[in-house]
């Protein structure tokens, strides 16, 4: 059923169905439960959080005639939100690092960094006797838990998308007690108030990533995946494939290889921009503004645009990192979300198999499982290396292009090795096999043996693919082993192909090659 419009006396915004709704289920709880209840609100990048908590902000204090603290963790949020509050018709006092408190008894409403308020709250700066509501944004990042404690006789409104904590030790259920569940993503694409996404996944080996204490891939083993010539040439190649000159957002796990990206994307003739949290408040302003008035233009940046970020133009987003957060995924997708006059969809183009770790996006998750036994989701959850399993792996585009003359380039190397193994055969047969198929494909498409090994060389991802496979069949897969057999493999396919080309292109031809 398609929600209406419903226009809310003295603010400055029209609200949607939706969003009245979940104003009566929080309201509810404001006059029932006790006052030092925590509530989670759960509703996707989109549908408009910071709308619905302002306008809770100005019912309540009209009705309940007590002061509203609203936490944001990021200063651009601070800013969005005072501006949000004042087109309600809320004055509010930001209270910043700089901010003079002498007039705090003026305001009803403040807004606040988490970390400025602890420490104004430490020094005992801030007066907080009257505040009877807490409204927390981003409520699963744990660095507002700290504060909880000045307010124990407050109510605290938490709002997120994903109600999974920032820290997997820190489970939400420990600091709410209740979860409401807003709209879901599918629900809002059907009604028009959110885009659809297009995904695209290119397999991708992330088995050299590392996992910091944080729980997710550090920033280094990130870098240097993503850094190297064939990852940067794959995520340019896969742009072209898919997305190429439409306007794009493109995440990375480190500075360095956003850099890169830059790079590459330049080097290739793209309109692309690079932002990090080092720019200027002037220069992040100037790239916003060419991106916001540039067709097809590209922005790569690292985490800053994750959240406090709102470019409804933006037609692709590509996921140029691996995470293990789910609110990472869903932040970082839904920067593209936005409805914007004849948009209707967007592309998402993940190098960081994230597409096969949590579904797509706008799955049907149940929110008040994951929010009472977070445990129970993150260990349901893929390993990389049950994920790249199941790949079938593909060869670039511009290679594939090599090898039009063959149909059938697929090697399935765990299958081959159970039928040799069970043929009462020597597991090194299955590299053999391996061989002659990767020579076949060569001398397909070959005049001369010359042509078949510079082909053999171009066949040099897929040979470490099926000998990752290989080790993993024989469970023998150290380092150095590993590095030795793709070694090898290239140089029996080397001679096979000098010792046997002629006789292996007249049974494939029905004729000799040429002298």
């Amino acid at each position: 059923m398609t929600e209406t419009k419903i226009s809310e006396a003295n603010t400055g915004k029209e609200l949607y169905g939706y969003q009245k709704d979940a104003l009566e289920e929080i309201f509810k709880r404001f006059e029932t439960a006790p006052e030092d209840y925590h509530l989670l609100y759960q509703l996707p990048t989109g549908g408009g959080k910071t709308v619905i908590f302002s306008e809770i902000t100005r019912r309540y204090l009209k009705t309940f005639k007590k002061k509203v603290l609203v936490l944001t963790h990021r200063i651009e949020l601070s800013k969005q939100t005072s501006k949000m509050l004042k087109e309600f018709g809320v004055t509010n006092k930001t209270v910043n690092s700089t901010a003079k408190l002498d007039d705090q008894h003026e305001f009803d409403c403040f807004v606040a960094m988490v970390e400025t308020l602890n420490n104004r709250l430490n020094d005992d700066k801030f007066d907080i006797s009257d505040i009877g509501l807490v409204i927390v944004d981003e409520a699963h990042y744990n660095s507002f838990t700290k504060i909880f404690k000045f307010f124990n006789k407050s109510f605290i409104l938490g709002v997120t998308a994903t109600p999974l904590s920032s820290n997997i030790k820190l489970p939400m259920y420990e600091n709410y007690q209740e979860l409401v569940v807003g709209e879901s993503i599918k629900d809002l694409i059907s009604n028009d108030y959110l885009a659809s996404a297009n995904m695209y996944s290119y397999n991708v080996g992330l088995t050299s990533l590392e996992v910091g204490a944080n729980g997710d891939y550090t920033v280094k083993s990130s870098e240097d995946l993503y850094m190297n010539v064939d990852m940067l040439s794959k995520l340019v190649s896969a742009y072209e494939e898919t997305i190429k000159c439409k306007k794009t957002l493109i995440f990375n796990n480190g500075i360095n290889t956003s850099i890169q990206v830059f790079y590459a994307f330049k080097k290739a003739g793209y309109p692309i921009a690079h932002l990090d949290n080092t720019n200027t408040k002037k220069e992040r302003e100037l790239i916003l503004k060419w991106f916001h008035k540039t067709p097809g233009a590209i922005i790569t940046s690292v985490s800053i645009l994750t959240t406090g970020f709102d470019e409804p133009s933006i037609e692709a987003i590509v996921l140029n990192r691996a995470t293990k957060s789910l609110t990472l995924y869903y932040q970082m997708i839904g920067r593209g979300s936005r409805i914007y006059g004849d948009k209707k969809e967007f592309d998402v183009l993940d190098l960081g198999n994230n597409f096969y770790r949590f579904g797509p996006w706008g799955a049907d998750l149940d929110w008040q499982k994951m929010f009472r036994a977070p445990d129970y989701y993150l260990n349901a959850i893929l390993s990389d290396e049950e994920i790249e399993s199941n790949f079938k792996y593909e060869l670039p585009a511009d290679i594939k292009k090599e090898f039009t003359n063959s149909k059938d380039m697929y090697f399935d190397m765990k299958q081959v090795y159970i039928d040799t193994i069970r043929a009462g055969e020597s597991s090194k047969r299955v590299l053999e096999k391996s061989i002659v198929h990767h020579a076949k494909m060569c001398i397909e498409n070959s005049e001369d043996v010359f042509d078949a090994l510079i082909l053999a060389k171009k066949l040099g991802e897929e040979i470490d693919d099926r000998i990752n496979r290989y080790a993993k069949c024989i469970s023998k897969s150290t380092h150095n082993f590993v590095t030795w057999l793709k070694d090898d493999y290239r140089k029996k396919l080397n001679a096979y192909l000098r010792a046997n080309f002629d006789e292996d292109f007249e049974k494939i031809h029905g004729y000799p090659p040429e002298d």
